[in-house]
């Protein structure tokens, strides 16, 4: 009787392809391995640092997720206190202030604002509070202020530009180009700076600083301006020369870039001319000095 064989080619086919694939996952594990090793070697930091970096990550990230989840519960206060407790314990709370931004004005003040959170657990910092008292700061146009965890605050500020010196009575005050007051000037740094005077002229600047760009070719030749009875200004030019403008916006800028143009073409600026009187519409009025005296003495003669 014959004896049947069975063949397991099949199956030895299926088991070298199982060892092939294995030995494949190994080789590609030991290829990411490799990677991964090359790379955090590269990094400056010793095994030590890397594992309090990753510790800090990790309990950053579930200090958040607990105070999310105890937001959305509606945990009660004392609650809050404990979990804001425990990250403090953790390290979490404010120990550094990083500033940044700040180039005129006095950095301390940013600082003294910045100290009251000084060992405040983190989840317990007011961040919109705190960017709300440095915008108070005069220099301060904006302020934005973050977290850096585990127990830094990180503050950038944007500061007012200077603009023009007003003149109060014996003083001068630096202020940006929408008045807002900076701080006290001397008389030598104020030197070269636009000068705004008269009542209310403050409030005037942003409008002042619209009519001077109605005549680019005079802006930067007005050295002063001053706010005369709450209505119109009188502008002087670095020649001395004063130019008296009408009231109201639209008459001042047309007054303003017709006395421009007659400068362009008779060059009134630098001559004999004192005072420009532009108040009454198509009309410039000119005072010499001295003239009056001349027409006199001439009358006299004859």
């Amino acid at each position: 009787m014959a004896t049947r064989v069975k063949r397991k080619t099949q199956g030895v086919r299926r088991s070298t392809a199982a060892r092939n694939r294995a030995n494949k996952a190994r080789q590609a594990r030991d290829r990411g391995k490799g990677l991964f090793d090359g790379a955090m070697a590269m990094l400056p930091f010793t095994d030590e640092q890397l594992q309090r970096v990753f510790l800090a990550i990790i309990l950053g990230g579930a200090v958040a997720l607990a105070w999310f989840v105890a937001s959305l519960a509606g945990v009660p206060a004392m609650a809050r206190a404990e979990l804001a407790a425990v990250a403090s314990d953790a390290g979490f709370e404010v120990r550094r202030v990083r500033v940044s931004g700040v180039d005129r004005m006095n950095e301390l003040k940013v600082y003294e604002a910045a100290l009251g959170q000084r060992d405040t657990p983190m989840p317990l910092v007011d961040l919109e509070s705190l960017r709300e008292e440095l915008v108070e700061l005069p220099w301060v146009r904006d302020a934005r202020v973050s977290r850096q965890l585990p127990d830094s605050l990180v503050i950038d500020i944007v500061e007012r530009t200077p603009h023009a010196a007003l003149a109060k009575p014996g003083r001068l005050v630096l202020i940006d180009a929408t008045g807002e007051e900076l701080e006290p000037i001397t008389e030598a740094n104020a030197k070269g700076m636009l000068r705004v005077s008269g009542p209310g002229a403050a409030k005037q600047v942003a409008a002042l600083g619209e009519l001077l760009d109605a005549a680019p070719a005079l802006k930067p030749r007005v050295t002063a301006a001053e706010w005369v009875g709450n209505r119109r200004w009188n502008l002087t030019f670095a020649t001395d020369q004063m130019l008296a403008l009408p009231q109201g916006e639209d008459e001042a800028a047309t007054a303003l870039i017709n006395f421009a143009r007659l400068d362009g073409q008779n060059r009134l600026l630098g001559g004999k001319v004192a005072t420009f009187d532009m108040r009454v519409p198509e009309r410039v009025y000119m005072r010499i000095p001295g003239r009056s005296q001349q027409v006199l003495d001439s009358t006299g003669a004859q």
